[in-house]
Order: structure tokens, then sequence, then C-alpha cells
């Protein structure tokens, strides 16, 4: 403000300015500092990283891909990363009596077992003067295998932790649908070993925590119940060591999306009479269940389930195929858990049943935001149906339906595009399958599987939280086909799906760019 004010008034100032002085070692002209010396005269009589390590030994277990940090830790880092050049800097002694100013790798080749880190030090030296001096630290990469992975190594078997899912149905729907949401979220990337079982899956841990942290994750995503069971191996007496092997035993409950369930009365009542005929329309960690003649709806989580556990009375395997002869809707646009429906009064008929009798259902729906006449759909057929559930004879006096619609049919239509590869792919676990097996039945599973696929070209809801990949063996004049036949099917969009990342082609197409360059 000063200077300003003299600049207004037309005053005269003199301009300060910094002295330069002789380098006393040299004599160069340089600036004034606490040693009176320059920056090479200072580099030249001392070094700040005397007695800092130019040279380390780290140790690396090339299976898992981790580090160790004495005594017994592992850490888990990738070349080049933020979380290794952490690791490698707080390797080095002494690195306390210095500054730290910056810190990266230098580029070395990935199988010379050597690692390469530039750092920046500075250190106050002679009468306050700060030196600023930067050096290049070695370290050498040593390969030795974890305990978990030397286990492994000498015997697979030998695993701590085992957790066996189990679902006692007749199909293998859920555990499709809950192999995608473990390796989205890679909840097993501990397991040693995956083993496909007839009404599950097994998975061996190296850690008892591991299989703790896989079993919370099950139940985020599933309603289930477990217990676990510890045997033990082995005894030290004198260190008074004791080895177990623990087994955890996850039940997931037999309900599966599209069942129809028939409530018991005692669960009726504390749901305020909804029911008792219900469709299953979602499973997660709760289970949604819908009146289709009301639209009425509630949850329920795992502990209200397995208070009053109930099966399904029809399941999705026994689905009839249905076609519609007339729509009315009677009720405007629900929302029911982020679902849309209208309820709406139909004309049905078997499709079996063409050309035998003329036998016609009038049904109250749920689906007529997407039924219209001339559509197929699926449904039960309560009408030729012989159920024998205890909980459905408790109500006596009980008129139950015909028919329960519960999704429209896209079959004819598929039947056209049959053998044609889909834009979209999904990947899968490194699972041990013994086919020997009793009750292993491979046509019968790869049928479930491509119903899993259609249900999720169907329903964007459930496909949600799963990741989708682009099929590569994909062509792309099937696509022009496909519209050119102006029939609607279901499909993925391709902004929901992810791209294929394969290092090999990376790497190849790397080599090929720079071959072009040569």
């Amino acid at each position: 403000m000063n200077s300003a004010m003299e600049q207004d008034s037309g005053m005269f100032t003199v301009q300060s300015t910094i002295g330069s002085v002789l380098c006393c070692k040299c004599g160069i002209l340089m600036q004034p500092n606490a040693a009176n010396m320059c920056a090479k005269c200072l580099r030249s009589e001392i070094d700040i990283t005397e007695g800092l390590q130019k040279s380390v030994t780290i140790i690396h277990c090339p299976e898992c891909d981790t580090y160790l940090q004495p005594p017994r830790t592992w850490i888990k880092a990738n070349l080049e990363s933020k979380e290794l050049l952490t690791f490698c800097v707080k390797k080095l002694k002494n690195l306390n009596t210095v500054r730290l100013v910056h810190a990266e790798f230098i580029w070395t080749e990935p199988h010379s077992k050597r690692i390469k880190v530039k750092l920046k030090v500075q250190k106050e030296v002679l009468n306050g003067a700060v030196l600023e001096q930067a050096f290049t630290v070695e370290y050498t990469v040593l390969d030795q295998m974890c305990d978990s992975c030397s286990r492994v190594q000498a015997n697979p078997d030998q695993w701590v932790a085992a957790v066996q899912l189990r679902q006692h149905v007749s199909h293998r729907r859920t555990f499709f649908y809950l192999e995608q949401l473990i390796l989205k979220h890679d909840a097993a990337k501990h397991a040693i070993r995956i083993q496909q079982m007839d009404q599950g899956i097994d998975f061996f841990f190296g850690k008892r925590s591991h299989a703790l942290k896989f079993v919370d994750f099950v139940g985020k995503v599933s309603p289930v119940r477990s217990r676990n069971d510890k045997q033990l191996v082995s005894f030290d007496s004198k260190s008074n060591d004791y080895n177990y092997k623990y087994t955890f035993s996850v039940e997931i409950s037999p309900v599966c999306r599209e069942d129809l369930i028939c409530l018991p009365p005692k669960l009726v009542n504390s749901l305020g009479n909804l029911g008792p005929i219900v469709l299953c329309t979602k499973v997660t960690n709760s289970i949604a269940l819908l009146d289709p003649f009301t639209l009425r709806h509630c949850f329920l989580d795992a502990d209200q389930y397995w208070r009053t556990s109930f099966k399904a009375l029809l399941s999705s395997r026994q689905l009839v195929e249905y076609v519609v002869l007339d729509v009315e809707p009677v009720s405007s646009e629900v929302t029911v858990g982020g679902s849309r429906y209208i309820l709406a009064d139909a004309q049905v008929a078997r499709v079996s049943d063409f050309g035998k009798n003329d036998t016609i259902f009038n049904v109250r729906t749920h689906l007529g935001h997407i039924l219209n006449p001339g559509d197929n759909a699926l449904g039960y057929d309560l009408y030729s149906a012989n159920s024998n559930d205890i909980e459905l004879d408790k109500y006596k006096g009980f008129s139950i339906p015909d028919v329960i619609l519960v999704k429209k049919s896209y079959e004819e239509r598929r039947q056209k595009k049959r053998g044609k590869a889909r834009t979209w792919k999904l990947k899968s676990l490194n699972m041990e399958v013994d086919s020997t097996a009793r009750g292993y039945n491979e046509e019968k599973i790869s049928s479930e599987y491509e119903q899993f696929l259609r249900d999720l070209e169907e329903n964007p809801d459930m496909r949600f939280n799963l990741s989708l990949y682009r099929n590569k063996e994909y062509q792309p004049s099937e696509m022009a086909s496909s519209v050119a036949d102006g029939d609607e099917l279901p499909s993925i969009p391709l902004d929901e799906l992810l791209a294929d990342l394969d290092l090999s082609d990376v790497e190849s197409n790397g080599d090929d760019d720079d071959s072009m360059t040569e």
C-alpha cells in the first residue's frame, strides 16, 4: 500500500537488489547463503545421503503377488503401484535423518528381479543452509512363497476352513446368480479350491478369517442360516498349540424367484392377512412376496423367514405356456418394490389345448402392463395340478384360482433366433466339477444356465448388480438381420456391457504397434 501511495505522489524510490558474492571454493558469482558456497561445491563437500541404504532386499511371493513385511505380514501390491512405493520407502533405515521430498519408480525390466526407486531428500547443513540431493535405491526381489501358498503347493487339500453352500431345490439357478455376485465383488479371491457339489458349492480357504468374511458376504446377498463346527487336527503339548479344521454349513432359503407359495396361517395373520397364495418376485438378503390378485406385497428378512419357514407350492420348472385371448385393465399403474404392475382381467387358454378342446380360463393377473391379446404367457396350472401341500390344506373353504400368470413368454420369437450368439457373455469361477458324481446331469445344467441367461435379458433389475462383458465372437452382421426380422426380443443394451480386457491381447497389440513404428 505504501509503495502504491509513493508512486501516486511521484516520489523517487530505490529498487531493492539482492547482492552477489563469490563462492569460497570455485569463485563463481552466486547469491549469498549461510555456507558461502555454491550448490556444486556444497555437494562435493557434503553428502547428505551418507548413511542411507542404497540397496535393499525384499521378499516376494510369486503365487499370490504379495511382499513380506516382517515379521509375518504379507502385503498385496502391484508393480509401480502406490502401495508398493510406500512399502519400499518404509523399508529404508535412517530415512528419518533427512526430509523426503519426492519418490518415484525408475523403469526396469519386469523379469529382472530389480526395483529401482529415485528419492529426493533435503537436509540442513553448514550454518543453516538447506541442501537437496537425489539418489537411487535398488531393491533386489527374492521369491519365497508365503505360508498359505506353501501349504497349498505341498498339499492342495490342506485347507483350514471350508464353507459348504447348500440349497435344497431341484435346480441351480440360485447358484448361477450367486456365482456372478461372487465374481463381481471378488468374494472368493482367498479360496484355494472351489468344488461343485450336487445341491451346492464347497469353498476351501487357508484361513478361518477368510471363510468368516465369505460367509458374511453370502448372508448380505441371500437369506441364509449357518452353523459351524471344528475338528482337532493336531496338538503340541509343549507349546500348547492347537490346530483345528473349521467347517461352516450355510443353507440358502429354498424359496426362489417366480415360485408360487402358500403362506402358513400364522404368518398370514402377522402380515395383515396377505395372501395366502403369493408369488416370490425377488430374492436378495430378503424375500419379496406379491399377492397377484390385490398387488399387496411384503418383504421378509432372513430371521423372519427361518422363524416360520415355508417351501414353494410350485416352482418355475412347472410353468405352463398360455395364449392371451383378451386383456382388460381394472386398476391404474402401481409401483411395487421398484417394479410396475397393473391389475387386469384376462382370458387365457393353454397352448397344449389348441385343437383338442375349447377350455378358456378367466383370470386376474398383475401383468396388465405388458400383456396384450395374442401374446404368450407362462403361468401355473392349478386347474389340473395335484398339490399335497400341508399349509394349503389348513385353509378350509378357500377357493384356489385355476391359473396364476407369472411372466410374459418369448419362446416363439426365440425359436427364430436359436443358434445365434449373444452380444454379451458372463465369466465363471474356476470350479472343479466331478462329472461322475451321483446326480450330475450336464444336459440339465446347460438348459438351466440357458434359462438363467434369458432371465437376465428379460429382467433389468436382476442384472443390475452383475458384470456383463462384450462377446468378441459376436458378428455385427447378425444384429442387422435381427432388426430386419421386426421381432422385439428382450436384449441387453451395449452401454451396460463391460469390455473384457485380456492382457495378452494388449501386449500383442503393443508389439504390433512397435514393429510398425520401427
